[in-house]
């Protein structure tokens, strides 16, 4: 057993979320700042920033209380029709058969957490979920990852992180875990994440099963 301990990012790795987090973001800029901002500028921000507050702050600082709303009250409804990534959940099944311990490490608030765990069974798979609330610094400062290995009591080295997005390689490497980035999130691009040099790049869980 390579890492006995595999730790998740949620959005885009864990669930299909990335198409809705792209539309909400359409949805609170168009509304709020009557104007169509580019996809590529839009995803940009996603995970570039500690939270949602700071992400859309860079598309209007006078505007910010305003997106962050329009952008929740378009995207939580959207939670309804949420689905795992496609064989991912059938992966976390097996390794947490295996007697590997799982862990969830998200920029999300709880209460958007929540809102998944509500659609689709995986919080009885995971033994820690860190949330925005559980500590101080966010991705892709190292802490949140390091709030999981405290609650678990595990050493670095015997965990893995897995992700979508440059800010959870980055983490990872600074907390001294191991980065899988996976290719099937759909807001980041391989090249931009092999650019973060993660310990492996995937596009499936076969090939994440295979790291693992």
């Amino acid at each position: 057993m390579r890492y006995p301990v595999v730790l998740w990012d949620l959005d885009g790795t864990l669930i299909d979320s990335g198409a809705m987090i792209l539309a909400s973001l359409r949805h609170a800029t168009s509304t709020v700042l009557r104007e169509d901002v580019p996809d590529e500028r839009l995803l940009a921000a996603v995970g570039a920033a500690a939270s949602l507050t700071e992400q859309l702050r860079g598309f209007g600082d006078d505007h910010v209380d305003e997106l962050v709303r329009a952008y929740r009250q378009h995207n939580e409804p959207l939670h309804r029709d949420l689905v795992p990534c496609a064989g991912v959940l059938d992966l976390v099944r097996e390794l947490h058969g295996e007697g590997r311990t799982l862990g969830i490490v998200t920029a999300k608030r709880r209460v958007t957490v929540q809102l998944a765990f509500d659609v689709l069974a995986l919080e009885p798979l995971f033994e820690v979920v860190v949330t925005a609330e559980d500590s101080a610094r966010h991705k892709p400062d190292p802490e949140p990852i390091r709030v999981a290995l405290t609650r678990l009591d595990v050493r670095p080295a015997d965990a893995v992180y897995v992700g979508d997005s440059p800010f959870d390689v980055r983490a990872a490497r600074a907390a001294g875990v191991a980065a899988v980035a996976v290719g099937w999130g759909g807001l980041h691009g391989e090249e931009r994440l092999r650019a973060e040099e993660p310990d492996a790049f995937v596009r499936t869980p076969a090939e994440l099963r295979d790291v693992l």
